[in-house]
């Protein structure tokens, strides 16, 4: 009959065991905490992938939607009163910039671009009020990729910190085995050996688990900069349209200026 224990023995994740189980109790108490810092960090890694592949897929679907209005305001008067409970980043950064200019037009205007009412045209915001959505804008774009970076830090962490431990594992393992060898009038290698491999279980499993979180980390990070970039560069792209649709004359003393109704928050032109 084959023998399968002698195959078992040669094979790498027989030879961890077997260290776990002649380990000591620092050892193995250090092995189990990179068990579940792997397990953690397994859980960070799969559901940053699928929150980024929904990211991408509802964007897709919001500018697809977005790029059939006429203006920059058709999907957000279209969408006001269907708000959605988890918008997709982008959306949740248009939707914002577009409620704080809507905010920042008159009383007499503000029903007209709402209610899709004559007399659009006549709306317009002043550089100043321009700024004020810009800002308005950037902190948002700010608090989406701050969002979407949420848990890297900790698979970072954890990618840093398993090694770590192994090498405090080890340290420790071996401390114990050169103690050991002191209170004995004599050791061999051969006494030693296993003790010696033991110690060294937690920096190997350390290894193992700190190696796929880096891959893991940087192809997650790559990902993350795009989305960044993408954010910024509709934030861009959103300010423009507005300020070509609703910005008003320049306020400085020389530039014109469109007539429009007095409002508390205009600064008057010199």
């Amino acid at each position: 009959m084959f023998d399968t224990g002698f195959l078992l023995s040669g094979l790498p994740i027989a030879t961890l065991i077997g260290g776990f189980l002649g380990a000591g109790l620092i050892g193995k108490a250090i092995v189990l905490l990179q068990g579940i810092a792997a397990l953690a960090a397994a859980g960070i890694a799969i559901g940053k992938s699928q929150e980024i592949h929904a990211f991408l897929h509802g964007s897709t679907c919001f500018l697809r939607e977005f790029l059939t209005g006429r203006d920059v305001l058709d999907y957000y008067l279209l969408t006001q009163k269907d708000v959605e409970e988890s918008p997709t980043s982008l959306e949740l950064i248009y939707n914002r910039t577009c409620e704080r200019m809507v905010k920042l037009l008159d009383p007499e205007t503000r029903p007209a671009v709402t209610g899709k009412q004559a007399g659009t045209e006549s709306a317009a915001l002043s550089a100043f009020e321009i700024e004020l959505v810009r800002c308005t804008c950037s902190h948002t774009v700010q608090d989406e990729i701050f969002r979407v970076r949420r848990g890297l830090g900790t698979l970072a962490g954890l990618t840093l910190a398993t090694p770590l431990m192994g090498v405090l594992g080890t340290v420790w393992g071996v401390a114990d085995v050169l103690a050991d060898m002191g209170s004995k009038e004599e050791a061999t290698f051969v006494e030693i050996a296993p003790q010696l491999a033991s110690a060294l279980g937690p920096t190997v499993v350390g290894l193992l688990v700190a190696t796929p979180c880096v891959l893991a980390y940087y192809h997650l990070s790559i990902k993350v900069r795009q989305l960044a970039v993408d954010m910024e560069g509709f934030a861009d792209e959103l300010m423009g349209r507005l300020a070509c649709e609703f910005q008003g004359g320049s306020d400085s003393a020389g530039g014109a200026r469109a007539p429009l109704p007095t409002r508390g928050m205009r600064s008057e032109s010199a």
